[in-house]
C-alpha cells in the first residue's frame, strides 16, 4: 500500500508503515504541512494515496467518496494519547494484513480493539 500521512500524526508514523512493507509519504514533506483537508484530499486522490489520519472530517463520505482514493483511515485517537499511543493504534490496523488489503476504494475507522470498514458502494 501507499500512503499519505496527515500531519495530525506523529513524524515516526512512516517508519512504522515502512516497516509493514508499505511506501508512505508525509504532507509534511511535499509541502502541504500547513494545507487544508481539501487541498490534502486532492493529492491524496491525485497520487492514488490511502489518506492516513486523526481527522474525522475525513470520515464524511458526503465530502470524501471514498471510492475516489486509495483508501480512507481515520484513526479514533484519545485527547490525552500520546505518539506511541497513536503507532500502537496503527499497528493495530497495520496487523490485520487482510484488513490492509481492502482498504483501496474504501474508508476504515480504527478504534482501540476494533476497524470498521466501510463496503464499496
Amino acid at each position: 500500500m501507499r500512503f499519505l500521512i496527515d500531519a495530525d500524526l506523529p513524524r515516526r508514523t512512516s517508519e512504522l508503515l515502512k516497516a509493514y512493507g508499505h511506501e508512505a509519504l508525509d504532507v509534511r514533506d511535499v509541502g502541504l504541512g500547513d494545507a487544508g483537508d481539501q487541498e490534502v484530499a486532492e493529492y491524496a486522490r491525485l497520487h492514488g494515496l490511502c489518506l492516513l489520519t486523526g481527522d474525522f472530517g475525513f470520515a464524511d463520505i458526503r465530502n470524501y467518496p471514498p471510492d475516489r482514493f486509495g483508501g480512507l483511515v481515520v484513526l479514533e485517537i484519545p485527547k490525552n494519547a500520546t505518539a506511541d499511543m497513536i503507532l500502537r493504534l496503527l499497528e493495530s490496523l497495520l496487523r490485520q494484513a487482510d484488513i490492509v488489503k481492502r482498504l483501496p476504494g474504501r474508508l476504515a475507522i480504527v478504534e482501540w480493539g476494533n476497524v470498521r470498514i466501510r463496503p464499496k458502494t
